[in-house]
């Protein structure tokens, strides 16, 4: 486990590249500390889906939400801008190869490890789609507070909002819709405001 745990360390210093190419300085925001904001989306997600009758492993949930972004250690941050230009497919194929080597040495867990990944990456389960859900969640708290903190020109950021669909039905497309609606909410009021 140790070889692992110490390039996992790496995600405390990797900046987040999308800020850093719209000029914010570095240290706004690194990948663990998104890790870190992922995991506690998705377990209040989790809590709200169960506190409203439908049961969700949590568990499984944190677990792809800490683990979702791994690959970052040895492949780094890629934007969307650098996924226009070399494709999907090939950002992929790199992040689960890169994935797949970090995780070839943990010994028993591997199996499971592997199998949380890939059912995050296909969303075949309520709990990958919600922690993708939880993903865009984090990302708009992120744009808020940055935003709530004197930074302009992150609009892009909001189209998310309008193109994401997550495949949830019934309560839980409806929880997410409401944390969504609630931080569109608070962009709004911070922009009449300003």
């Amino acid at each position: 486990m140790l070889p692992t745990l110490l390039e996992l360390q790496r995600l405390k210093r990797l900046d987040r590249t999308g800020w850093t190419l719209l000029g914010l300085p570095n240290g706004t925001e690194s990948v663990a500390a998104h890790s870190f904001g992922v995991s506690v989306a998705a377990m209040f997600l989790a809590d709200e889906l169960a506190a409203r009758g439908t049961p969700v492993n949590t568990e499984r949930m944190i677990r792809m939400a800490l683990l979702h972004d791994w690959a970052e250690t040895r492949v780094g941050d890629i934007p969307k801008t650098a996924t226009d230009y070399f494709g999907a497919e090939v950002r992929k194929r790199a992040e689960m190869a890169a994935y797949a080597d970090i995780i070839s040495g943990v010994g028993a867990t591997e199996s499971l490890y592997r199998e949380l990944q890939e059912e995050y990456e296909q969303r075949v389960s309520l709990e990958a789609r919600l922690v993708k859900a939880a993903d865009v969640i984090d990302l708009l708290v992120q744009v808020l507070a940055l935003e709530r903190a004197g930074a302009r020109g992150l609009d892009e950021f909001w189209e998310v909002v309008q193109r994401a669909d997550f495949q949830l039905e019934g309560t839980a497309r409806e929880i997410v819709s409401e944390v969504l609606q609630s931080l569109l909410d608070a962009r709004n009021n911070l922009v009449r405001n300003d």
